[in-house]
């Protein structure tokens, strides 16, 4: 894009408006937001494999078909595993387990409050540790029998909609170049080969970001996993990978991610909490990386925003929608600023409404020709006689 067919202020004010305008319309409509996006990430996920073998010669369909069945049959291959082998060789219940690690991080509070009050006297003054013993009683005694009903309510309920993302990331590769073929069949003949342009435009930026939201996924695992290993933390590579799909939500999913890896870190040296500050340090240390020299290289150059606007567009999501506009505000101003930027240089280019204008008096003679032949024959003057 050359200087002249950049953006200019208005077109921006748009684009920004409009960003904020779909993140409340996302927000309230959240329960089909999310299959959606994680349909988009199945998508862009098996769209490879699938163009391949319509390349070797098999039809779309049949391609389409064969590469969800052998996805999904991994993916519950890797799932059982991962199960199987976390619960060891000790049949423990999923209550013990949980209440196993919360346990341990209870404890790593403990732990830490007591070192605080050896090194600083005046927090032995204060009390530190009763109280903290004291507010951790208050909200984790009888907390199952509190809200464990509330939350498999909650998530009985999102059950359903998250169904929807393998069925959406089914037909998004199926039907989504037929989908494309309808979309550009409506638009007028001048404006075809840019709206042609726009359509590629955002299926790039779509599959650009969610590209580099798995590379970056992927660089978080490895490095994630490889610094716990090596302080001896369990089942690090786990712990890894949910880490990183956690830090797709800025802040709060490296929030949640960070005190994971602390808790599972402290259950498994309860009695030496250096392990936990070491996994913690680790995580840190990761973060920096990653928002530092990770990022840049993968998200950075996914939607081509300048960085100022990104952390602008940040705040605002989570000012205006939370956790969910923390999570979509990114990938929802890539798309619409391609939109936006496309548009903006649809309705200044002086030659492209000309053509359109043109085309229109085209078919209007072409639509009144056979009246003015009929008025002829009857030797009515015709409506152009005098020009």
């Amino acid at each position: 894009m050359n200087g002249a067919e950049r953006a200019g202020p208005f077109v921006w004010t748009g684009i920004i408006a409009a960003t904020c305008l779909l993140l409340l319309v996302v927000q309230q409509m959240l329960w089909l937001a999310l299959p959606f996006l994680f349909g988009g990430v199945l998508h862009y996920i098996l769209v490879g494999p699938m163009q391949r073998l319509v390349r070797a010669g098999y039809s779309r369909n049949a391609a389409t078909m064969m590469v969800c069945l052998l996805f999904f049959a991994f993916l519950t291959l890797a799932l059982s595993a991962a199960f199987s082998w976390s619960r060891g060789p000790e049949e423990d219940s999923w209550e013990k387990t949980v209440g196993l690690y919360l346990d341990g991080g209870v404890a790593f509070v403990h732990n830490t409050m007591t070192l605080l009050e050896q090194k600083f006297p005046l927090l032995a003054e204060m009390h530190l540790t009763a109280t903290v013993n004291a507010i951790f009683r208050t909200h984790t005694d009888n907390f199952a029998e509190k809200h464990l009903g509330e939350i498999l309510v909650a998530l009985a309920t999102w059950v359903p909609s998250l169904l929807l993302a393998p069925f959406l990331a089914f037909f998004f590769l199926r039907d989504g170049l037929r989908f494309k073929k309808f979309l550009a069949r409506a638009v007028p003949n001048a404006y075809f080969e840019r709206a042609l342009y726009l359509l590629h435009e955002v299926d790039q930026t779509a599959r650009r970001y969610f590209d580099g939201l798995l590379k970056l996924t992927v660089l978080d695992t490895a490095v994630l996993a490889l610094g716990l290993w090596a302080i001896g933390v369990s089942s690090p590579l786990l712990l890894g990978m949910i880490s990183a799909v956690l830090a797709w939500v800025p802040f709060v999913g490296s929030i949640v991610g960070c005190v994971l890896v602390v808790i599972v870190a402290s259950t498994d040296a309860p009695s030496n909490p250096f392990i936990a500050y070491g996994a913690f340090g680790v995580f840190v240390l990761v973060r920096l990386l990653d928002d530092f020299v990770f990022m840049p290289l993968t998200l950075g150059r996914s939607i081509r925003v300048h960085p100022m606007v990104t952390v602008l567009m940040i705040f605002i999501g989570g000012a205006l929608a939370g956790v969910v506009g923390l999570m979509l505000v990114l990938p929802l101003l890539g798309v619409v600023m391609v939109i936006g930027e496309t548009l903006g240089r649809l309705v200044t280019n002086p030659r492209l409404r000309a053509r359109h204008r043109y085309a229109r008096a085209l078919r209007t003679r072409q639509a009144s020709v056979d009246l003015d032949i009929s008025r002829e024959r009857r030797g009515a003057p015709t409506p152009n006689a005098g020009l």
